[in-house]
C-alpha cells in the first residue's frame, strides 16, 4: 500500500463516483499537501475527492477563511480543503517586484490569530516584500496546520445538482461548497487600442516587471494612474525618459488616510457589488494619499501627466491631436480583473458582467450561494480579506448545515 501523506488519506477514505469525471492521477511528485509528496495514484476514471468546503487560493483572503473554518469545527481533509496554484506559501507576493520593500507597500494587515510581527520586526522595513510576506504566509499555515495542497491549478468548477464538481490538473474535488480566493494577479488587464499588436518596441504590464535597470537610457511610457504605476514611474524616471499616461487625471489628496476613509471607500464599492454591477477598484474611489515620495516625484518634475493616446504606431504614440512620441517601452499599470474564468461554467455573472453579491459583507454570490467570493468588491484588500474570510466561513457552513462542533 503506498504511503498517504494526511490529510490526503482523508481524502482517499471519501472518493465518490462523479457522473462525467475524467481520469484522476493524485500525486506523480508534483503536488504536494503540507509539504510532502504525495505517492497515491488514482487510475479511476469516474472518481472525485468529497469535500464539504474547498478553498481555492492560497493568499490571505484563502489563509484567513481556512483559519475560520478551523475554528468552527471543520476538519482539514474532508471537512475543508486549500487549493493553491502558488508553488510556494506566499499567495501573489511571492512574485512582486525585487524593489517593493515593507516600506513601500500599501499597508499588509496582519492574518486573524497571528501577527506580521510575530515573523518580522517592524522595523525592517528595508525587508523584500517578496520574501517577507511569503515567510508570515508560510509560519502562519504551519503554526495553524492549515491543509493547503499545492501547487493545483483549479481549471474549472461545475454544477452537479446537490454538489460543485472541481476539475484541477491533477484532482477532481466533489464540493457542498466553495469559498473562491483566488484574488486578481493571475488576471492582468491590458486594455486596446489600434495599433497595438503593430508596435515595434516591448510592452510588458505591471506582473512582469522586475527592476528599473533594465529600461536604462530608454523612453518608456507608463500607463495607469494607481499606486503601482506611481510607484515604477518613481523607479524608472531615475534611470530613463518617462511619459506618464493616464485615462483621468489623478485625483491625490492632502493628510493621513483614515480608517473612516477607508470604511467609505469599502462602501462604495459594496454598494455596486450589491446590485450586481461590476467592482471599480478601491483607489479609484479613495485617489492617492500624497506622500513625501509622491511629492518628491512632483519636485522632480516626474508627474507631468498626459491624457491617453488614440493610437499606437510602430514605433511610438499618437494623440487625437496627430502628436506623436517615440516609444522604447510600454509599461501597462492598467491593473487587474478578478480572477475568475474557472467559475465560467457555473454562470454567475449577471448580463452586465458583473456578479450580485449578498451576505452580511457581500461575499455571498446570488445565483448560487454555494460559492463566496473573498477578495472580489469590497474585500479586495488585506483587511477587507479578513473580515470577509471570518463571515463567507460563517455563512456557508451554516448554509450548507454542516456539523461544526462548536455548539
Amino acid at each position: 500500500m503506498p504511503q498517504i501523506t494526511p490529510p490526503v488519506k482523508h481524502l482517499v477514505k471519501h472518493l465518490v463516483r462523479h457522473p462525467g469525471a475524467r481520469r484522476l492521477a493524485l500525486g506523480g511528485g508534483a503536488a504536494k499537501l503540507g509539504g510532502a509528496a504525495s505517492s497515491v495514484r488514482c487510475v479511476m476514471s469516474n472518481l472525485a475527492y468529497k469535500i464539504d468546503i474547498l478553498v481555492i487560493g492560497g493568499g490571505q483572503a484563502g489563509l484567513s477563511s481556512a483559519y475560520h473554518l478551523q475554528r468552527l469545527g471543520l476538519k482539514g481533509g474532508k471537512g475543508y480543503l486549500v487549493l493553491d496554484k502558488s508553488p510556494q506559501p506566499g499567495g501573489a507576493w511571492q512574485f512582486r517586484w525585487p524593489s517593493l520593500t515593507m516600506r513601500t507597500v500599501n499597508r499588509l494587515h496582519d492574518l486573524p490569530g497571528m501577527g506580521f510581527a510575530e515573523v518580522l520586526d517592524p522595523d525592517q522595513t528595508e525587508v523584500r516584500a517578496a520574501e517577507a510576506v511569503p515567510a508570515y504566509f508560510r509560519a502562519y499555515e504551519d503554526r495553524f496546520h492549515l491543509p493547503v495542497y499545492r501547487p493545483v491549478t483549479v481549471r474549472m468548477a461545475c454544477d452537479r445538482g446537490d454538489r460543485l464538481r472541481v476539475e484541477t490538473d491533477h484532482e477532481t474535488f466533489s464540493a457542498r461548497g466553495i469559498i473562491n480566493c483566488t484574488g486578481t494577479w493571475d488576471a492582468p488587464q491590458i486594455p486596446y487600442y489600434p495599433g497595438r499588436e503593430l508596435f515595434e518596441g516591448r510592452q510588458m504590464h505591471t506582473r512582469d516587471y522586475r527592476t528599473a535597470d533594465e529600461f536604462a537610457g530608454q523612453r518608456v511610457a507608463i500607463v495607469g494612474a494607481g499606486i503601482s504605476a506611481l510607484q515604477m514611474l518613481d523607479e524608472i524616471s531615475r534611470v530613463a525618459t518617462t511619459l506618464w499616461v493616464t485615462r483621468r487625471p489623478p485625483q491625490f489628496h492632502e493628510g493621513a488616510f483614515t480608517p473612516e476613509d477607508g470604511r467609505a471607500a469599502v462602501a462604495r464599492v459594496e454598494e455596486r457589488v450589491r446590485q450586481g454591477l461590476i467592482p471599480g477598484s478601491v483607489v479609484s474611489v479613495t485617489g492617492i494619499p500624497m506622500t513625501p515620495a509622491i511629492r518628491a516625484m512632483q519636485d522632480r518634475g516626474v508627474l507631468n501627466r498626459r491624457p491617453m493616446f488614440s493610437e499606437i504606431t510602430p514605433t511610438g504614440l499618437r494623440w487625437p491631436d496627430g502628436h506623436e512620441e517615440r516609444i522604447d517601452v510600454i509599461l501597462w499599470a492598467t491593473g487587474f480583473r478578478s480572477a475568475l474564468d474557472h467559475l465560467a461554467p457555473l454562470q454567475l455573472r449577471e448580463e452586465n458582467g458583473g456578479i450580485l453579491m449578498e451576505g452580511r459583507l457581500a461575499t455571498q454570490v446570488a445565483r448560487d450561494p454555494r460559492v463566496h467570493l473573498v477578495g472580489y468588491g469590497p474585500s479586495a484588500s488585506t483587511i477587507g480579506a479578513n473580515r470577509a474570510g471570518a463571515a463567507a466561513a460563517r455563512e456557508l457552513v451554516d448554509y450548507l448545515r454542516l456539523e461544526t462542533g462548536t455548539g
